[in-house]
């Protein structure tokens, strides 16, 4: 298994975790905020006020289709763009396939 773990502005980690689902029926799936600044703001320019919101999207994949996901996410949450975020991905050493039951529609 390998853990995608996406730095995204805020607002984008929520339609990218609906598409990423969608394709890859992902279960195991995580959405945290954070604060920070890009590389880009000079030194002089940064202060405590400078910071923006950020989400960091986290999920668990099989390895035989990570490298898939991976890219797909890249696409969909638009990392490529500036600003845009970083992504990266790691190999997880021991994992527990988690799959919610299927309960009966209640009457």
């Amino acid at each position: 298994m390998k853990l995608i773990t996406c730095i995204l502005p805020k607002g984008a980690a929520l339609p990218a975790l609906d598409a990423v689902r969608e394709r890859f029926d992902i279960a195991a799936c995580n959405i945290n905020n954070a604060r920070g600044v890009g590389r880009i703001t000079p030194l002089r320019e940064r202060g405590l006020l400078d910071q923006s919101e950020k989400e960091i999207l986290k999920f668990v994949v099989a390895k035989e289709i990570a490298e898939e996901a991976f890219e797909f996410v890249y696409i969909e949450a638009r990392v490529d763009r500036p600003h845009g975020g970083i992504i990266y991905m790691m190999e997880l050493g021991r994992t527990t396939e988690f799959e919610l039951p299927i309960l009966p529609d209640e009457a």
